[in-house]
């Protein structure tokens, strides 16, 4: 139940516990993609209310993490984003290109323990993440976002058909399942974006577009 955890930011005392949960979470991507305690630590330097951790209460376990910076763009479309890498994106881990100015909050990860998952833990730091928006005025959220289940399908259909069937219900993929309910919108697939050899390298490009955005004055 969510009442037994709670949602706060990023202190330096959490982050090996952050990077602990990094190879847990992604099992299957590349090392250098995985995010280590200096990147944290480099992320509550450069935006501190930006990172948020989900700590157990009785015991106040790290037991989900999310981190992500601030970047400008005018709209959120896939032609923005050919040849975008997640390790480019993210300055090397580092968020060392975090723009204090930026209109969108650019997600870099949602990590929840394997033993808490199915408890709404991903959907408090979903939460927190949205709230933040709000606060900031910003116009939303763009992630780019792992789809593992179609290392289960590639062998019987393209990425594309993949994510169809699962913004239609008709599959359910761990991650992209999640963003949808989230209030995420699809806006394209990025190829080669993360170094995940079981799914030939897919991901897929999502906003979350904030309902209460107030264009600034001309």
């Amino acid at each position: 139940m969510a009442e037994a955890f709670v949602v706060q930011n990023m202190q330096p005392e959490h982050v090996e516990a952050c990077a602990a949960l990094q190879p847990l979470c992604y099992p299957t991507l590349a090392y250098e993609e995985q995010l280590k305690p200096e990147h944290f630590l480099s992320h509550i330097r450069l935006f501190p209310e930006g990172q948020f951790v989900a700590l157990e209460r009785a015991s106040g376990r790290v037991v989900g993490s999310t981190s992500g910076f601030l970047t400008y763009y005018e709209r959120i479309a896939p032609e923005y984003f050919q040849g975008h890498t997640f390790l480019e994106a993210i300055a090397g881990g580092w968020l060392t290109n975090h723009n204090p100015r930026g209109n969108y909050y650019y997600g870099i990860d949602m990590c929840v323990h394997p033993d808490y998952r199915g408890r709404g833990i991903a959907r408090m730091l979903h939460d927190a993440r949205k709230a933040l928006c709000r606060r900031l005025n910003l116009r939303g959220q763009v992630i780019g976002g792992m789809i593992p289940g179609y290392a289960n399908f590639k062998h019987l259909m393209s990425a594309a058909d993949y994510v169809r069937h699962v913004v239609a219900g008709i599959i359910f993929d761990s991650t992209l399942t999640t963003q949808l309910r989230n209030g995420f919108e699809l806006r394209g697939l990025l190829q080669n974006y993360l170094h995940d050899p079981p799914t030939d390298g897919w991901s897929t490009l999502l906003e979350w577009r904030n309902p209460d955005y107030v264009p600034p004055l001309p």
